[in-house]
């Protein structure tokens, strides 16, 4: 289903409307990457289909996935277009692009407008009435660097919610705020030189008088991964798979 630029133009301009029903009505999952999921093995059908709906995953018109950013709040911050292959790796000959700027370029929102983005899966945060059951009743949150994580990973390990920074710089603060009454757990992606850890714990440090409880950045990967592997700078997901950890 394609993208319906004009409808989003009033949620996004008025972000005090709730964006759930218009994302409700471009859930797609007629793309490589969804059929990748499955082809791969990351996921059965079952599972991507069920990830799709959760995350309410979308279509471009040129075949694209949507990854929506939706806050904790229901509402459409932003929407990133990302290409890829059927073996389930980013198409790199295309760049990633957002939903807003197309808006931009089809002048449906002022060239000025900022779309305030926030965590992919941030609409999945649990409301404050799950936590009354105790502080063991408190869910764990996941943050990974890529959309492709997240999704694979809620399933793999549905107990724990989990959402996507969208990149290695685009953690900080201000996004990680929403989650400052839950335990939060970092995964971040791996390097040769550990700079990719060490910047995420670096965010993690400067968030951490805003929350409850204190951050963890996981260690599994800096810990456990092959220098081929630091190499390839591997996420998580890979980990898990190319070490036969499932």
């Amino acid at each position: 289903m394609n993208l319906l630029f004009h409808s989003l133009t009033e949620l996004l301009l008025h972000p005090e409307k709730d964006g759930k029903d218009l994302v409700q009505q471009v859930i797609s999952t007629d793309t490589v990457f969804c059929r990748s999921l499955v082809t791969e093995g990351y996921l059965t059908e079952q599972q991507m289909l069920h990830a799709a709906e959760r995350y309410r995953l979308g279509r471009s018109r040129d075949g694209a996935v949507v990854f929506w950013e939706i806050d904790e709040q229901q509402r459409i911050r932003d929407g990133k277009l990302m290409y890829y292959h059927d073996d389930c790796h980013r198409d790199k000959s295309r760049n990633a692009s957002w939903v807003t700027a197309k808006m931009k370029e089809q002048l449906e929102i002022p060239k000025n407008f900022d779309p305030k983005r926030c965590l992919f899966g941030l609409h999945l945060l649990p409301s404050p009435s799950a936590q009354q059951g105790g502080t063991e009743c408190i869910p764990t949150i996941a943050v990974v660097e890529a959309e492709k994580t997240a999704v694979i990973c809620s399933e793999l390990y549905p107990d724990t919610v989990w959402m996507a920074a969208g990149g290695l710089t685009m953690l900080n603060s201000s996004k990680l705020y929403p989650l400052r009454d839950y335990r939060v757990i970092l995964f971040p992606d791996t390097d040769e030189t550990g700079q990719t850890y060490q910047q995420w714990k670096g965010v993690a440090e400067a968030a951490q008088e805003f929350f409850k409880y204190p951050i963890r950045v996981s260690p599994i990967l800096e810990d456990n991964a092959t220098p081929e592997q630091k190499a390839d700078k591997i996420d998580v997901v890979d980990y898990l798979f190319e070490s036969h950890v499932l």
